[in-house]
């Protein structure tokens, strides 16, 4: 019976052993400072970009200042055109009546001229 129970041992299988990778410490703190000096890299990058959105975050406040402002001048220069075209609308009319009127004056004398 023995060389039954020896033989049933062999056939279980026995757990595997885990494999620990032995690390040096000095490795550790090599691949560590290598971390730490990538993560300071990526945060110097990250406050250069966010330092430059906010360049053009504030470019684009002062163009949109500069466009309100650009279109105010030119809804006011556009009511002032528009006065003048009635203002000059008004004259038109009235050097057309005055034209009509001294026309019509000078055939009436041209009549009494030729009577």
């Amino acid at each position: 019976m023995k060389k039954k129970g020896k033989k049933m041992e062999a056939k279980r299988k026995k757990p595997a052993k885990k494999k620990v990778v032995k690390v040096k410490k000095g490795a550790r703190k090599n691949e560590l400072a290598e971390l730490k000096r990538k993560m300071n890299s990526l945060e110097r990058d990250l406050d250069a970009k966010t330092k430059g959105i906010e360049r053009l975050k504030a470019d684009l406040e002062q163009k949109e200042v500069e466009l309100n402002r650009l279109r105010d001048e030119t809804e006011y220069k556009n009511k002032q055109l528009a006065a003048k075209d009635v203002e000059m609308e008004s004259y038109r009319k009235l050097t057309e009546e005055k034209i009509f009127q001294l026309e019509a004056r000078v055939k009436e004398l041209e009549g009494r001229a030729d009577n």
